[in-house]
């Protein structure tokens, strides 16, 4: 199994001019062994003309290949390509057999066996280009084809596809295949158990190499119909108790999802059912498999989740069913359009949970998780266009790079202001006129704004030449000056783009609540000065509403009353823009780290909104006390946190609000300086006053009491006894790879960087365990280790380990010069990936600014 070459953009574009790929007939066999599974392949295309072509695959051995009959050599094999020369003019027929390598690494076909009962599953994920480790592909988005799957599977076994499937048989002991009759209930004539069902899932429309999928395992499956077609929702039968709490509530999203997209596009769902599955060990939120929707099974919730988290899981199932048609209905023709897929999917998935379900405070949600992420991505050395030029995507590699919060929350945000510009009836009318002129093919950027276009006088090619071909983030900062009877308003923009945004005018009463004044409509640019009747606001928010992509900063004054009394504020999509504002200061080194604390233990204790509490906290933590004060400060930002927590627990005593108690108590113990509040707490099993410990709060109690030094592998082992789980396993992980000896250290970078059997799963719960503040001392002896051994394990290993590596495996505690300087010397490894060199990037430049807040 030879390195797979990448495939460029020049070579798609010659295939894709050269085949017309029709139809893929593939069997799997997944009862050959825990390592390896059978692959055979019935791939039927017509050559426009003569002509020379290649097919992908990465197998563990190539069985046989024929070519219309012919024999190929296997042995033509190179860098995951099989040459088909000398093709004529017409059809052909290729046909592979391969034996196959199971994944470990949520990379082609990921196999998982559950530590709680023993039973294994298995589950594709063929993106980007992972086809070729399943079987063999004309692998690139816009060779389209009809897709067919035949799985023979343990008897027990379930198999879903992204058609329809059906139990057609099973195979005796003696190995003999038999059809049945499709009721599911075939057995052999002798009566005796059978050794495996052979399942057939029906045809697709025609759908991208890598939205084929196909999940296979002893599924605990709910099922139901709606608009007249099946929908299902399944997961590992460990997890069934906790699937069947919540799926009412998933249904009920997922249906209410699909009736407003029906009110929305005047194209109908495209596929024959539509099932989702929540999977083990998955690397990203969701996958969008036409009809096959794959989730990380942490969505089915072991434990108490506060309801921003049920949010976060609606808009994932909403963002997937919006792929559905945006992604595979029509879908990019190159990967330098991905931001048509995830951009569109991002803005649906938010905009419609407020029209359909009760989660109607989703864009403080997105504020405050997602525009950060993009904010922070748009300003480091690696940032991109939301639409980068075709140049800058030649290939596979270069394309996986951009799957950030570039392409994501600035792309959505991007669309945002675009229907903020347009206006939302003209913004349907041209997706649906997208929809109507690309539906089962490929499209384009031009393709999307021509659609968008034709509904409106503006100048939409224009805006998304601004919009979406640029890179960076505007700073928009308002100047106000007091006149006669009033004061005037000027906008200055640091930046390129044009914005259509709202600015929100607050009074301070004399109680010290903020209340709105009025709101005013501006386009910024502008050369006009705004003349305002009456006296100055106490404060004045840029943005408010949130319906641009822009830091904002604050005028002094209004500065003032944000620190005072952000928590005064009445709206909360307008508190999550001032604390973002006050987030870009403090990354800007405008504001110290220390007055952000200060307002955060100021406001969030009387903060009600969960988004903009988990937010503050989550940056407070993780930024503000581990990276932007300096190590002699650290210790106060912690205690500071456990007060805010406490004020937190007492607020919350009658029980009104478990969601904000759940997270008062999560932020207690991961500030926790002294073990004994917490120890006392897992001895007991609650917490006083509730919640009773669950699995996902006894581990992060013995993480950090691992970290703090009060606790053993012998408690560790304890605690795995009784959580065998697949989240037990990395939270024993974790808890090993914190304790502060030498020895568990010794043991947590053997299994990281030299242990290549880890799951992606597992790699990053050790690596997340491994590097604590608490323990600079102890493990500085790794922190020049760890850039040189990232770049041979990321190419030994794959992108996905890669990208686990390059965020959590590296050292981001020690904000030292000798820390930048290790990472740049790495950077410039002649063997490192191109996906590692961007996280470490990346890294270099989120070291780099925190050393700057500390100067």
């Amino acid at each position: 199994m030879g390195p797979m070459s990448a495939l460029t953009r020049n070579e798609a574009q010659i295939r894709a001019r050269l085949l017309d790929v029709r139809h893929y007939e593939v069997a799997l066999d997944l009862t050959t062994g825990d390592e390896t599974f059978e692959s055979r392949t019935v791939i039927r295309f017509t050559a426009r003309t003569a002509g020379d072509t290649f097919v992908e695959l990465k197998p563990d051995e190539l069985r046989s290949a024929t070519l219309d009959g012919h024999p190929l050599d296997p042995a033509a094999l190179t860098d995951g390509r099989l040459p088909l020369t000398g093709l004529t003019e017409g059809p052909h027929e290729l046909r592979i057999a391969a034996r196959m390598r199971y994944s470990r690494t949520g990379e082609g076909l990921h196999r998982f066996t559950d530590p709680a009962d023993g039973e294994t599953y298995v589950y594709t994920q063929m993106f980007l280009d992972d086809v070729q480790r399943v079987f063999p592909a004309f692998d690139q988005p816009d060779l389209k084809a009809v897709f067919e799957f035949t799985v023979t599977a343990p008897a027990h076994w379930t198999v879903l596809a992204n058609g329809i499937t059906t139990r057609i048989g099973e195979r005796p002991g003696d190995g003999d295949e038999r059809p049945g009759d499709g009721d599911g209930d075939d057995g052999p004539g002798d009566g005796s158990a059978p050794e495996a069902g052979i399942w057939a899932s029906a045809p697709t429309p025609v759908i991208s190499t890598y939205l084929a999928a196909v999940a296979a395992g002893p599924w605990h499956s709910i099922r139901t119909e709606h608009a007249g077609l099946p929908f299902g929702i399944h997961c590992r039968r460990s997890l069934a108790p906790h699937l069947d709490a919540d799926a009412q509530e998933i249904l009920d999203l997922t249906t209410a999802c699909y009736d407003r997209f029906h009110d929305k596009f005047t194209e109908p769902y495209p596929f024959d059912s539509y099932d989702q599955a929540f999977v083990p060990e998955f690397n990203a939120g969701a996958m969008e498999n036409p009809g096959l929707v794959t989730f990380r099974d942490d969505y089915v919730f072991r434990s108490a989740v506060t309801d921003a988290e049920r949010q976060r899981r609606a808009v994932t199932i909403a963002h997937e069913m919006a792929h559905m048609w945006f992604g595979d209905l029509v879908t990019l023709s190159w990967w330098d359009d991905i931001w048509l897929n995830e951009s569109f999917a991002e803005f649906m998935g938010y905009q419609t949970l407020i029209e359909a379900t009760r989660f109607t405070e989703t864009w403080t949600g997105f504020a405050m998780e997602r525009k950060p992420w993009g904010y922070d991505a748009d300003q480091r050395p690696s940032t991109h266009a939301v639409a980068p030029d075709a140049a800058a995507v030649p290939d596979t590699a270069s394309a996986l790079l951009n799957f950030d919060g570039i392409s994501y929350a600035k792309g959505a945000s991007a669309l945002r202001q675009l229907v903020a510009w347009l206006g939302e009836k003209d913004f349907l009318a041209g997706i649906n006129t997208h929809f109507a002129r690309h539906k089962f093919a490929n499209a384009s950027l031009a393709d999307f704004v021509d659609s968008l276009a034709a509904h409106t006088d503006r100048d939409v090619h224009t805006w998304a030449e601004t919009w979406l071909r640029t890179t960076g983030v505007d700073t928009l900062t308002p100047r106000l000056q007091e006149s006669h009877g009033g004061w005037t308003l000027t906008v200055d923009r640091t930046g390129s783009r044009p914005h259509h945004i709202a600015a929100g005018l607050y009074d301070r009463a004399p109680d010290g609540a903020i209340e709105p004044r009025e709101v005013l409509a501006l386009d910024v640019p502008s050369d006009e000065v705004l003349s305002v009747s009456g006296p100055r606001p106490a404060l004045l928010v840029l943005n408010d509403g949130d319906l641009t992509y822009a830091k904002v900063r604050l005028d002094e004054t209004s500065l003032e009353t944000a620190l005072r009394g952000i928590s005064r504020i009445p709206d909360p999509l307008t508190r999550g823009v001032v604390w973002n504002s006050l987030r870009d200061m403090v990354r800007d080194g405008e504001l110290a780290a220390a007055d952000y604390l200060a307002t955060a233990e100021a406001h969030v204790p009387d903060e009600t909104d969960l988004a903009i509490v988990q937010g503050v906290l989550g940056f407070t933590r993780a930024q503000i006390a581990d990276r932007y004060l300096t190590p002699d400060r650290r210790g106060d930002a912690l205690t500071t946190l456990t007060t805010i927590a406490r004020d937190l627990l007492r607020r919350t005593e009658d029980g009104t609000d478990p969601g904000l108690r759940l997270l008062a108590v999560r932020t207690l113990v991961d500030s926790a300086t002294q073990p004994d509040t917490i120890a006392g707490w897992l001895a007991e099993g609650t917490v006083p006053g509730g919640p009773e410990l669950d699995p996902e709060l006894r581990w992060r109690i013995l993480a950090r009491l691992s970290v703090l030094g009060a606790a053993d592998e012998a408690g560790i082992d304890e605690a795995l006894a009784a959580d065998p789980s697949g989240t037990g396993r990395e939270g024993a992980a974790r808890c090993r790879a914190a304790l502060p000896t030498a020895e568990a250290k010794a043991a947590a970078w053997e299994r990281l960087f030299h242990d290549d059997s880890l799951s992606n799963y597992l790699f990053t719960a050790t690596a997340q365990g491994f590097w604590q503040p608490e323990q600079a001392d102890l493990v500085r002896e790794y922190v020049p280790r760890a850039y040189t051994e990232a770049v041979t394990l990321a190419a030994r290993r794959g992108p996905a380990i890669a990208e686990a590596a390059g965020r959590w495996a590296l050292p981001g505690h020690e904000i030292t010069e000798a820390n930048l300087e290790a990472g740049h010397t790495a950077l410039t490894a002649p063997d490192i990936t191109p996906l590692l060199h961007r996280k470490l990037a990346d890294h270099l430049d989120d070291l780099t600014r925190a050393l700057r807040a500390r100067r």
